[in-house]
């Protein structure tokens, strides 16, 4: 399983502590440093089930600096993809990523749910 993440991220912190805790096993990455490819989010967008603005972060400065509450609803899935994968900042953290499921965010609950 691949887990992204930004270490500077509290909720990213709580999260990778519980998948320890749980003994769940996982490569790491960090967001910023190597930030998801356009592929890699239409591959995780087809496994999560979730609609594609799930994976903005939208409590961030870039998305707000952006102003891609007002941009987003006019954008192609195409142009999403490639704006995701242009800023490790602009996609929602943390992200579990397994063979056939995206979690997206920390809801412990969910995780429960799906590696517990």
């Amino acid at each position: 399983m691949l887990f992204m993440e930004y270490p500077k991220c509290t909720t990213c912190k709580k999260a990778k502590k519980w998948l320890e805790d749980h003994g769940v096993a996982f490569e790491d990455r960090d967001i910023k440093l190597e930030n998801p490819t356009a592929e890699e989010l239409k591959e995780w967008h087809a496994k999560s089930g979730m609609p594609l603005k799930k994976f903005f972060n939208t409590s961030g400065l870039v998305y707000k600096e952006l102003q891609l509450k007002d941009k987003l609803p006019g954008m192609s899935e195409e142009e999403q993809y490639a704006l995701l994968a242009t800023d490790g900042m602009l996609v929602k953290r943390p992200l579990v990523i397994g063979d056939d499921f995206v979690l997206i965010g920390f809801k412990e609950a969910d995780w429960e749910a799906k590696l517990g």
